[in-house]
């Protein structure tokens, strides 16, 4: 993507009334003023299920689509990415639907606990060098954080090309005692898959897909028993 098309988007972001981009500054310093009022942002009590490193929104907007009753937020870095959902999101005037520009790792800064149902991360980077084991999404620091704005019992999906991702998640969870509701490492074969797994496909999805790569699917949630730190 050329840099003038970079700024295009992140212009048109700006004007886009489903997209909030919150300074580093205002999210630590607690002011941001959405963390514990996503209810008012959305105008309803609705669920929020959120989608963690996001892209360009594919998911997100496929389950907003299919969850009319459900609230979704993407959250990603990259806001030239996200502005094809966020944009698409407005063209079908999908009222359920938005996006956060931040870092992952700041999702306590914008969420209070209690406040999510369901988290949902999708074809994250597997950081497969050891010394970027602390930029895997599924490590046990980005958990404790995941667990610290969950309901009780609220799930995490973990779709991935990845063996090694899914084998190592699958390890974490191990640790704590935790067993996945559902694992499976071609979740496209499985007769019993949700829809919502197999029901939405993102463009790299399906070139993986088309080349023969499996793909792997978790469904946990975090008991009151796991001994998570």
């Amino acid at each position: 993507m050329g840099s003038k098309n970079k700024l295009k988007r992140f212009k048109e972001n700006e004007s886009f009334e489903n997209v909030i981009q919150p300074t580093r500054e205002a999210l630590l310093s607690g002011a941001f003023t959405h963390k514990g009022s996503w209810g008012k942002y959305f105008t309803n009590d609705n669920p929020i299920v959120v989608e963690l490193g996001c892209g360009k929104g594919e998911y997100t907007v496929g389950l907003a689509r299919k969850n009319p009753e459900v609230n979704y937020i993407g959250i990603d870095i990259k806001g030239a990415r996200f502005w094809r959902g966020a944009k698409t999101a407005l063209e079908e005037q999908l009222k359920n639907v938005a996006f956060v520009r931040t870092q992952i790792e700041l999702i306590q800064h914008v969420f209070t606990a209690n406040e999510v149902s369901e988290i949902w991360i999708t074809f994250p980077d597997p950081q497969y060098k050891f010394k970027r084991t602390h930029h895997r999404l599924t490590n046990p620091s980005f958990l404790c954080q995941y667990k610290g704005i969950l309901k009780p019992n609220g799930i995490v999906h973990l779709k991935t090309d990845s063996a090694f991702l899914h084998g190592y998640t699958l390890g974490v969870l191990d640790g704590w005692n935790i067993k996945p509701q559902m694992a499976h490492h071609n979740v496209y074969e499985y007769v019993h898959a949700p829809k919502e797994v197999i029901g939405i496909q993102t463009f790299y999805e399906q070139q993986y897909r088309e080349k023969g790569i499996p793909i792997t699917y978790l469904k946990f949630s975090f008991p009151t028993h796991a001994q998570i730190q």
